[in-house]
């Protein structure tokens, strides 16, 4: 199967050459032109972008990379244009040492080429200057904390999760009743899914949080027996929002049913403890859910509902963007899907700041479901407006800017179908199978149909997606990394 980013890639040469004529015109220095062709092009990484401001081939660095090693009195390395190519789009991330030579090689630092890491502690990690080398030596780590393409840092879903949930466990052990302390664990437990529900894989984090609300289960029905009654309301709440991650991770999952059933649970445990604004968002989600079942009627019934319980500005622009008008939009009422979308304008304009998280809400995810309703609505240029700011504005192969991307891809179908089937194979040479979202599937689903019959590309992208694993197999497992 052949490199499916012909099309773009040379797309994105061009762009890039023509960026740097005019800026080289204005005499701008060659990270003015990096930082241009950043913005301009956000699905490129710093690396690529700042070799591209350069003006430079592959071959070109890889003569230069060999001239600081020879300079150095060190034998010249095996670095391949392959290699490279890999470090530019991921998988693979350039170690401290060829990420040290790369920043000498191209005359800049390793944090403007987005290879800088940093530690636990927010502070960039401090290398041995490239002139001193360091060749060979063993870089400090910080255990439980890895780094992604980006240089951007996140606790490993080997040692996170588990350790939130034996923390739990140990605070039962110690004391199985109901108590205050014990549900502002499970309150931090709650906050730490739901803050980096997007860093784990679906069906990982499926696992850990149905563990953990299954350990809590016993504790809430022994509390609402008697005892505590301020105790037993806020595991209700904890129970409430745990049901309404477990809804939302079953739809990212295809799992509609279970989705359905989680999220009426998180609806009814969220009106036994007045919590309104999870109720709105439950409803909301649950629209998303309807929807996606072509239950269209249904669906704006629900996102209706969640609108009457938003409360705060920021939900009433998560509920506007995310339920009501795609579920106008699929119903025909155009009229009503664009005032939907005004209203979620204006009210994340109101909003005194957006939330993080999977109930927070930003300028990013509106953005992302306005250039849906516009697809819905058959209006491709301004869904691929929006598609393209909600890309600049998600963080680099998160599940956010893979389903940007889809859809941008989505948007491009109509007229030129070549440039979105090599998006879309550029996606999924980036996002690990297992990392990919059902929502996101789904929309390249849809894009192959909107592809033409004879694209060579578009036929690969099919073979693809009919050869990616099922985010769980026939026993309910994830699939096999």
């Amino acid at each position: 199967m052949s490199r499916p980013t012909r099309a773009r890639r040379e797309q994105i040469r061009r762009e890039a050459a023509t960026i740097r004529a005019r800026c080289q015109r204005e005499g701008r220095p060659v990270e003015e032109i990096a930082d241009t062709i950043g913005e301009r092009i956000p699905e490129l990484s710093a690396l690529e972008g700042w070799r591209l401001a350069l003006g430079w081939t592959r071959a070109q660095t890889l003569a230069t990379v060999a001239r600081v090693y020879a300079d150095d009195g060190l034998r010249v390395p095996g670095l391949s244009a392959e290699q490279l190519c890999r470090f530019e789009h991921g998988p693979d991330r350039p170690g401290p040492e060829y990420a040290q030579v790369l920043a000498r090689a191209y005359g800049t630092t390793e944090h403007r080429l987005g290879l800088a890491t940093r530690c636990a502690c927010g502070k960039e990690e401090t290398r041995v200057p490239v002139g001193g080398l360091g060749y060979g030596r063993a870089r400090e780590t910080h255990v439980g904390w890895a780094t992604t393409h980006w240089g951007v840092e996140h606790v490993t879903t080997a040692a996170g999760l588990p350790a939130v949930r034996e923390s739990l466990h140990l605070a039962l052990a110690d004391d199985p009743r109901a108590s205050r302390t014990l549900v502002d664990l499970a309150d931090a437990a709650v906050d730490h899914y739901a803050l980096n529900y997007s860093r784990h894989p679906p069906r990982v984090l499926f696992d850990e949080i149905h563990r953990v609300r299954g350990m809590l289960a016993p504790v809430l029905e022994r509390a609402s027996g008697g005892g505590d009654d301020t105790a037993a309301a806020g595991l209700r709440s904890v129970a409430a929002r745990l049901s309404a991650l477990l809804g939302n991770l079953a739809f990212h999952l295809a799992d509609h049913t279970g989705a359905q059933a989680h999220l009426a649970a998180a609806a009814l445990l969220g009106e036994r403890c007045g919590n309104e604004g999870l109720r709105a968002w439950a409803f909301g989600a649950a629209s998303m859910v309807a929807r996606a079942d072509r239950r269209h009627e249904a669906a704006l019934v629900l996102a209706e509902r969640g609108l009457s319980l938003a409360g705060t500005a920021l939900r009433h622009a998560q509920l506007s963007s995310w339920a009501l008008a795609p579920s106008l939009a699929a119903l025909g009422r155009a009229e009503d899907a664009r005032r939907a979308l005004a209203d979620a304008d204006d009210a994340l304009d109101a909003s005194p700041a957006q939330a993080p998280g999977r109930f927070g809400f930003d300028r990013a995810e509106h953005l992302l479901h306005a250039a849906e309703t516009h697809i819905a609505l058959r209006e491709g240029d301004r869904a691929g407006a929006h598609a393209r700011e909600s890309l600049a504005a998600a963080t680099y192969a998160s599940p956010g800017w893979a389903a940007a991307t889809a859809v941008q891809a989505l948007a491009e179908a109509p007229t030129t179908p070549g440039d979105a089937a090599a998006r879309a194979h550029d996606l999924l040479d980036r996002i690990p199978a297992q990392h990919l979202r059902a929502t996101t599937r789904e929309r390249l689903d849809r894009l192959t149909s909107a592809l033409p019959r004879d694209l060579q590309a578009g036929y690969e992208l099919r073979e693809r997606l009919r050869e990616l694993p099922p985010a769980v197999d026939t026993h309910g497992q994830p699939p096999t990394p």
